[in-house]
């Protein structure tokens, strides 16, 4: 085939509409996807930016399917390949796709890792209904050997379905063509046939994990059952970052460390330890243009799910009363009866807590027994949502979160607004001339005549001419000496 790079033996060029046997629901699925990326433009620049490539306008796009290397064991054969040109640049990446509740196979990437090496290709780029916090991060633990010189990156289903679907919303595909080609790749992805789904279910070690917990049973760090959670909890958070990012039509990301971010094992560690030390799984999620970042805890001791933002307390309010009103006030659009406000208090002082129902009725109770000159610094608005016997469920606890987080945004997270300091007035002086080192000194003079009579006797009788910048200092200073005495 023409433009068919030289270390293929055969490739396919990927097709919007390929030809292949109805048992090969992985190689039509990524066909689709693959020739998409190629042909609209805007979808193709996103993902390739997630992996730390630049498309640009001048960048050629080539998808192959079906390709054999010409040295290579006829065995190792990735389902496709991305080839990025631009300039003299080229940018090489093998694509490895599963599909439905098929999972990647560690050994079977850590022999494309070596094809890639053997031929002098970039990455490994891999597609599932796997979910990782970022692209950089992988469902596998290759060794570290079969990352040397080769990048390893994963999608997930969803994750293509997501920037597509957000691409459309935001209006953001230019051409009309590459825009209906991307619609209907959503449509395509969204049907149930083609196996694309979201997260759905906790390990079946979660209910043994969970009643672990309940009866203060220890539960080990480094057990296979708590890696096996965390890796599920890691999976469903991503998930539900994508639930959200299409609901609000806007990304949602998790928010990480700089820690986690670059070391998914430390990740994995720490909310390990979390987990065998508390009980809780806990994350942070991004929405732009809110209060603030989303804290969402799933307690394992009391099964339940809370949710919370923190907020400043308005610093044009002197009083906590008029603070404690101030978030009231903001939440008077909703009518949830899980909704409880924080306060937090400086120092060491305990936090107080009381229904939003509550402080309806009777804000002071937040304060209540508090000395008056102690004044309230932030709130922790609070949802709670007990599931109780749902929370041990693995198929149900999952479903309660995924009901939970969009509960609590439409009834707190939309409505809050972080206070900001009012923009600095003008004072009476509208005119630059109102400023001026003259006026400045006419204004001392009037606020303190008796200080400058001397000064204007000697004025006027001719005496020693007094320059302003010396006599300002001067004046200032006898004036802060006259209000010492």
């Amino acid at each position: 085939m023409d433009g068919r790079p030289s270390f293929l033996k055969s490739g396919e060029r990927a097709r919007l509409f390929p030809v292949l046997a109805e048992t090969s629901k992985e190689g039509r699925t990524l066909s689709v996807v693959l020739s998409s990326i190629a042909y609209v433009e805007e979808f193709g620049a996103k993902l390739f930016a997630s992996i730390g490539q630049k498309k640009g306008a001048r960048t050629k796009v080539e998808m192959f399917t079906e390709i054999v290397f010409a040295k290579s064991d006829t065995k190792v054969r990735p389902d496709g390949l991305v080839v990025l040109t631009t300039g003299k640049r080229q940018w090489t990446a093998l694509v490895e796709a599963k599909i439905g509740n098929t999972t990647l196979d560690l050994p079977q990437i850590e022999s494309y890792l070596q094809l890639a090496r053997d031929n002098g290709i970039d990455a490994v780029i891999t597609l599932s209904n796997q979910f990782t916090a970022q692209p950089d991060h992988h469902p596998l633990s290759p060794q570290k050997a079969s990352l040397r010189k080769v990048g390893l990156f994963h999608w997930s289903w969803m994750f293509v379905m997501t920037q597509a679907t957000l691409l459309l919303a935001a209006k953001a595909v230019e051409d009309v063509d590459q825009a209906r080609i991307l619609s209907e790749l959503v449509r395509f992805l969204s049907h149930p046939s083609t196996g694309v789904k979201g997260f759905e279910r906790m390990p079946s070690v979660w209910k043994n994990v969970v009643t672990a917990a309940r009866g203060d049973a220890p539960i080990k760090k480094n057990s296979p059952e708590v890696k096996e959670i965390i890796t599920a909890w890691h999976e469903e958070v991503r998930d539900l970052c994508l639930i959200m990012s299409r609901l609000l039509q806007t990304q949602v990301e998790i928010k990480l460390p700089r820690s986690h971010r670059n070391d998914q094992k430390k990740r994995v560690g720490d909310d390990s330890e979390l987990l065998s030390v508390k009980q809780r799984l806990n994350c942070e999620l991004d929405i732009p243009d809110t209060a603030n970042t989303i804290s969402i805890e799933a307690n394992l001791r009391t099964r339940s799910i809370l949710l919370s933002m923190r907020l400043a307390a308005p610093g044009d309010k002197k009083s906590s009363l008029a603070r404690v009103n101030w978030i009231v006030r903001q939440l008077s659009k909703t009518n949830s009866n899980e909704i409880h406000i924080r306060a937090i208090w400086p120092g060491k002082s305990q936090a107080t807590q009381a229904s939003l129902e509550e402080l309806r009725e009777n804000a002071e109770i937040l304060i209540s027994g508090r000395d008056k000159k102690m004044i309230l610094t932030s709130f922790d608005v609070l949802f709670i949502r007990e599931l109780s016997g749902k929370f041990s469920g693995p198929k149900t606890f999952v479903d309660g979160l995924e009901e939970a987080v969009p509960d609590f945004y439409e009834h707190v997270g939309q409505h809050l607004r972080a206070w900001t300091p009012s923009a600095p007035r003008l004072r009476g002086k509208t005119e630059p001339s109102d400023v001026s080192p003259q006026a400045i000194q006419k204004e001392i003079e009037d606020k303190r005549p008796a200080d400058f009579a001397e000064e204007r006797a000697q004025s006027a009788s001719g005496g020693e001419e007094v320059r302003f910048s010396q006599d300002l200092g001067e004046k200032r200073d006898g004036i802060e000496a006259s209000d010492k005495g």
